[in-house]
């Protein structure tokens, strides 16, 4: 049985420029098909625009409040919000709260910075 907590996984910086603490995936558990990580923006910070040829995404927002850009669509977004990233679209997510901006990142396949590809908006 893998059980991962939060607080006792060490957080890395994303291509896209996010933090995240991947709580599941092929790297740490016996989960192949894809992974669970909890990505942090500090206020005021927005993740490099980027898209993934190969991954589809969810973000689930935990804590604070953005604006969330798929493609040509600005969105504001909430606590419970959950946000679905297609494979291929480029995203953004900027921190408009006046808290660290917390989401759960879902990926299939899992993530990899191999299949990010940072853009210019």
């Amino acid at each position: 049985m893998d059980i991962v907590n939060l607080n006792q996984t060490a957080p890395f910086t994303t291509k896209d420029g996010s933090e995240i603490r991947e709580l599941l995936a092929h790297r740490n558990s016996c989960i192949q098909n894809q992974s669970l990580a909890e990505a942090r923006l500090p206020v005021g910070a927005s993740t490099t625009a980027h898209y993934h040829p190969k991954t589809e995404e969810i973000y689930y927002i935990t804590h604070g409040q953005g604006r969330m850009q798929i493609g040509e669509e600005l969105r504001e977004v909430n606590v419970g919000d959950a946000i679905a990233i297609p494979p291929g679209l480029v995203h953004q997510i900027t921190n408009t709260g006046t808290e660290p901006l917390r989401l759960l990142c879902c990926c299939a396949p899992a993530y990899e910075h191999e299949d990010t590809v940072l853009v210019d908006l």
